[in-house]
């Protein structure tokens, strides 16, 4: 069932919004060269609890998950496409980080998800992120009233298979309020004008993730989390929390 949330309602999320804003910032700012992922997750934790929120991901379990996740943020290098676990890797000049991390306040949910370069960038790696960003812009757009979600999938597909990336199968966005995983899904490709019917009041993540190699295949590391490109090549990750008004889109997560 999905949940028209009301102008008020939406204002609340803003606010779990802006703290992951925040959050995705200073985990930006901190990471560098020498830096472990370990430590970017205690730095989101501190502007969670500055804010008064909690997380989402903290303690999640999911049916495919062995165990719940231990952190606040996932944190995925160069080869994790999504849902890495923040452990005593410390980065190295020239990687591919992708940051995703949720807020909760006062009973509601936000998520997003960014990826940057560490130290020297690859010209391929910063095409990369580019693009995904570029694909998030394009669903963003598309997530207008009397739209539907094949138009928000088709959107964000179809930058990425211009660019000749790859699109993991299986995986994309989701609604999200009272929880961080609502209804409907979002596909990050699928034909226009198909699914669910756009209404004011519908509050989506929308995530796109490429593949460098063009594949949509994925491994899943031996934590039961991570997921890893099949051939070894880069991969990016955009998300913002974006509520549908009559007025148009509105970013919920930025900072």
């Amino acid at each position: 069932m999905v949940e028209l949330k009301t102008t008020e309602s939406i204002d609340a999320m803003r606010a779990a919004g802006r703290v992951v804003g925040r959050a995705l910032g200073a985990v930006r700012a901190a990471a560098d060269v020498g830096v472990s992922l370990r430590e970017l997750d205690t730095v989101a934790r501190e502007v969670l609890r500055a804010a008064g929120a909690g997380s989402p991901f903290l303690g999640y379990r999911p049916r495919f998950a062995p165990v719940p996740f231990p952190a606040v943020v996932c944190a995925s290098v160069n080869d994790a496409i999504v849902h890495g676990i923040p452990d005593d890797y410390r980065l190295r000049d020239g990687d591919l980080v992708s940051i995703d991390c949720g807020a909760t306040l006062d009973g509601w949910a936000g998520d997003a998800a960014v990826s940057f370069t560490v130290g020297r960038a690859r010209p391929a790696d910063l095409a990369l992120i580019a693009t995904a960003e570029r694909a998030l812009a394009a669903g963003i757009a598309a997530a207008v009233p009397g739209n539907r979600i094949g138009d928000i999938a088709h959107a964000i597909g179809s930058i990425g298979r211009a660019a000749g990336y790859g699109i993991p199968d299986g995986f994309g966005g989701h609604g999200i309020g009272r929880e961080m995983h609502e209804d409907p899904g979002v596909p990050n490709e699928g034909p226009p004008g198909r699914g669910m019917k756009l209404r004011p009041g519908m509050v989506l993540a929308i995530e796109p993730m490429l593949v460098a190699g063009g594949t949509d295949d994925y491994l899943t590391d031996g934590d039961g989390w991570t997921l890893r490109t099949v051939d070894g090549s880069r991969a990016a990750h955009a998300e913002h929390t974006v509520a549908i008004t009559a007025a148009g889109p509105r970013i919920l997560t930025l900072a």
